[in-house]
């Protein structure tokens, strides 16, 4: 058994971070608080999606481009909190090694995106009927509006991939480590997963947009599912652990 839920940890412990933290904290001349640069974040994407609703006068697309922005605030919120939070602990370097160390979460992000860009490019329009991007942004495509859909649907997309890899490091930490963790620490990785959870359940909020889409509406609830059963057993497993 080892440490508190509410110590910062051993001193000599490397500052583990996501890939997302590392590269939002290594641009030069730039210091914000998270507060500041989550703002930032929420502000300048939603500003491009007025920008392009305005000047492209495609109202379809701006509560669909606004829940977008929301869910990769939302998705910011949820990486720093839970690397906050898993920091302050006393557990195995194991976990925060697997969890922050391998950037993993890139490949996972990539490889949703990468998917897709496959549906919205090669599968949808396929299908006959009008495409989805063409319902949201208008036919033809303009290039600036597609250009900047697919970078707020990337930060979608590796936010994702970041809930798939804390679920699934989550489950194998309370398998494999539960035991080595006292309660008080036990109970905030509980919290840790059930904020996973609840990350992937604000992600329903664009099923209403890609109902007409049942390749994409399903893949989304699914994913909610899967993340959702993931971290659930993980909670079951380390509240059973002695």
């Amino acid at each position: 058994m080892t440490g508190s839920a509410s110590g910062q940890g051993p001193p000599d412990r490397p500052p583990e971070r996501w890939v997302y933290e590392s590269i939002a904290g290594s641009i030069p001349g730039v210091e914000l608080t998270r507060t500041v640069a989550l703002l930032v974040q929420l502000l300048v994407f939603e500003a491009g999606v007025l920008v392009l609703a305005i000047g492209y006068s495609r109202w379809d697309g701006l509560l669909a481009g606004t829940t977008a922005v929301v869910i990769a605030a939302a998705g910011s919120v949820f990486l720093l909190t839970i690397g906050r939070r898993i920091r302050r602990l006393d557990v195995p370097k194991r976990y925060t090694q697997v969890l922050f160390g391998s950037g993993i979460e890139i490949v996972l992000g990539l490889g949703s995106f990468i998917a897709l860009l496959t549906y919205l490019f090669v599968i949808d329009p396929r299908s006959g009927g009008t495409t989805l991007l063409a319902d949201l942004l208008g036919d033809p495509l303009p290039a600036p509006a597609v250009f900047f859909t697919l970078l707020v649907l990337w930060d979608v997309c590796y936010r994702i991939g970041t809930g798939w890899w804390a679920s699934l490091v989550g489950l194998w930490r309370s398998v494999a480590l539960g035991d080595t963790v006292d309660s008080a620490t036990a109970e905030e990785l509980v919290r840790i997963d059930a904020i996973t959870i609840a990350f992937a359940w604000t992600q329903l909020a664009l099923v209403p947009f890609v109902t007409d889409h049942i390749f994409l509406a399903a893949a989304l609830v699914g994913h909610v599912v899967a993340v959702t059963l993931v971290s659930g057993v993980s909670i079951l497993v380390i509240r059973n652990t002695d």
